[in-house]
C-alpha cells in the first residue's frame, strides 16, 4: 500500500522529482567532503601517507570547512537574489569541482586547505540555495519530502566516503566527487528556475513556463496568480538584514531557525559524525571493526532519514522533532554513562557494547527528526522579500553552532573525558524538545503564503 502511494505519488510529480534531483546532487558531493576527514585523515597521518600533515592539520582540515561558511555568507545573499537559485547552485558545484580537482592533485597539505577553504563556502551557497529551489518549486502537499531529500543526498555522500576511503588510494574520492558535480553542471542548466524567483524579478512569461514545466500542465493560471498576489504582498515588506529582527514574523522565523540549526549540532551530530573512529575506538569494542561500524552508523543514518522525508508531511513537523529530541537524548545519556564509569575505573569489560548499540540508535533517532525538520523549516518560514537573506544567516548560525560543537567536543575531550562531551549532548536534546513544544510551529500541509500568515498572527 505505501509503495503503490509512492508511485502514485511520483508519477503525478515527476517533473518535481526531476528537478529536485538535479538540483540537490550538490548535497551528495558536499555530504562527501563533510565525511572526508572520518576515515582519510587517519590514513593520511601515516607514515607513508602521500600527503605529509600532522595533529595539528588535522584541526584545521576540520575547521576550515566550517570557517569559509560563514566567509561564504555574503556570497550566499548576492547570488541567490541576483542570478537566481538555480545558478547560484552551478555557480556553488563548479566551486566544488574545483575543491575536489586540488584534493586529486595534492601532494602537499597547502592544497588540502585550499580545498576545504572553497567547498565550505560553496556548501554554504549550495545548503541555501538547494533547498530554496526546491521549497518553491514543490507542491505543498509534498514540500516536506522534496525539501528534505537534500540531507538524504547528503548521507549518501557520507555514506559513500566511509565505504570507499578505507579500501582505496586517497585519489580515487576526489574522482567520484569531482564526477557527482559534472553530473549536475551538464544537466541542471536545462531545468526550469523557480517561478517565484521569475515572478519577484518580474519576469512573469519565464515564470508561468516554469510553472508549466515543473506542474507538467498548461493548467497553471489560478496558482500563478496566488504566487503573484503573495510575492507582490511579501514585496512590499522591507529586506534589510535589521527587518529579520524588527518585523515580527521574521524575527519569529529567525529564532526558530537559530533552535533548529544549534539544536542539529549541539546535540552531537557534527562532533560525532567527524570523530566516530575515535570514539568507537575509545569504547573497546572490538567485534567489528571502526570503518565497519562507520558504515553502519553513516547506512541507519540514510535509511532513517529515508523513513522521516515519507513522514514528515503526513505526522508533521514537531511530532517527529519531538520522538527524535527524547530517544536521542535517552541514548546519549547512556553513552555519558558509560564512559563515565569506563574514565572512573569500573570495569566494563562486559559492556563495551553498549556505546556501539546507542550510537547506533542515536544515528536512526537524530535523523528521523532533529537531523531532517530543520532543513525543511529552513525553505519554508522566510517571506520572498528576506528568503535568500533569512535562510543565509539561518545557515550562518549553523555553520556557527557546527564550529562550536567541534570545538566544545575536543575542549571537553581533551580536559574531562568523553563522558563530559556525552553529558552535553543529551542536555541539548532534552532542551531542545522543550524548546519544539513551546516556540516551533506546524507547517505541515499549509502554503508558503500560509505560513507568513501564520507567523505574523
Amino acid at each position: 500500500m505505501i509503495s503503490r502511494k509512492y508511485v502514485n505519488l511520483f508519477k503525478e510529480f515527476t517533473p518535481q522529482f526531476i528537478c529536485m534531483f538535479f538540483g540537490t546532487l550538490n548535497a551528495l558531493s558536499d555530504g562527501m567532503h563533510f565525511g572526508w576527514s572520518a576515515p582519510t585523515i587517519p590514513i593520511l597521518l601515516k607514515e607513508d601517507s602521500p600527503i605529509k600533515i600532522t595533529e595539528k592539520d588535522v584541526v584545521w582540515l576540520e575547521v576550515l570547512y566550517m570557517i569559509f561558511g560563514l566567509v561564504g555568507l555574503p556570497i550566499t545573499i548576492y547570488l541567490a537574489d541576483k542570478i537566481g537559485r538555480q545558478k547560484s547552485v552551478l555557480v556553488a558545484s563548479a566551486t566544488s569541482l574545483i575543491g575536489w580537482t586540488l584534493i586529486g592533485i595534492a601532494d602537499r597539505v597547502e592544497y588540502l586547505y585550499i580545498a576545504r577553504s572553497l567547498v565550505g563556502a560553496a556548501a554554504d551557497v549550495a545548503f541555501v540555495c538547494s533547498p530554496m529551489y526546491v521549497a518553491e518549486i514543490a507542491h505543498k502537499n509534498i514540500r516536506g519530502f522534496l525539501a528534505g531529500f537534500i540531507y538524504v543526498m547528503e548521507l549518501v555522500g557520507v555514506l559513500v566516503v566511509y565505504c570507499v576511503a578505507p579500501f582505496v588510494s586517497v585519489r580515487v574520492l576526489p574522482i567520484v566527487g569531482a564526477c557527482i558535480v559534472t553530473i549536475q553542471l551538464i544537466f541542471f542548466p536545462f531545468k526550469p528556475e523557480s517561478p517565484y524567483f521569475h515572478i519577484y524579478k518580474g519576469n512573469n512569461e519565464k515564470a508561468k513556463e516554469s510553472l508549466r514545466r515543473i506542474r507538467g500542465t498548461d493548467k497553471i493560471d489560478e496558482e500563478f496568480d496566488e504566487l503573484s498576489a503573495a510575492i507582490e504582498r511579501q514585496k512590499t515588506e522591507k529586506g534589510r538584514i535589521q527587518d529579520l529582527f524588527l518585523v515580527k514574523s521574521n524575527r519569529k522565523a529567525t529564532i526558530i531557525m537559530i533552535i533548529l540549526d544549534g539544536a542539529q549540532h549541539m546535540v552531537g551530530y557534527t562532533a560525532i559524525l567527524m570523530n566516530l573512529h575515535t570514539i568507537l575506538n575509545a569504547a573497546d569494542f572490538t567485534m567489528i571493526t571502526s570503518d565497519t561500524a562507520a558504515i553502519i552508523f553513516s547506512g541507519i543514518m540514510f535509511a532513517s532519514s529515508i523513513t522521516s522525508i515519507m513522514t514528515v508531511d503526513k505526522f508533521g513537523r514537531k511530532i517527529l522533532m519531538n520522538v527524535s529530541c527524547v530517544l536521542s537524548g535517552i541514548c546519549l545519556l547512556l553513552i555519558a554513562l558509560y564512559f563515565q564509569l569506563k574514565n572512573s575505573g569500573t570495569d566494563v569489560s562486559q559492556f563495551t557494547w553498549v556505546p556501539m548499540i546507542f550510537i547506533m540508535m542515536y544515528a536512526a533517532f537524530f535523523k528521523l527528526g532533529l537531523g531532517m525538520v530543520p532543513i525543511v523549516m529552513t525553505s519554508e518560514l522566510f517571506s520572498a522579500k528576506v528568503k535568500a537573506l533569512g535562510m543565509t544567516v539561518a545557515d550562518g548560525f549553523y555553520v556557527l553552532f557546527s564550529s562550536i560543537s567541534i570545538y566544545a567536543y575536543q575542549y571537553l575531550n581533551e580536559s574531562y573525558g568523553l563522558h563530559f562531551c556525552f553529558y552535553m549532548f543529551s542536555g541539548f536534546s532534552f532542551l531542545t524538545f522543550i524548546l519544539n513544544i513551546i516556540y516551533i510551529p506546524e507547517t505541515k500541509g499549509k502554503t508558503l503564503e500560509e505560513i507568513q500568515m501564520m507567523l505574523k498572527k
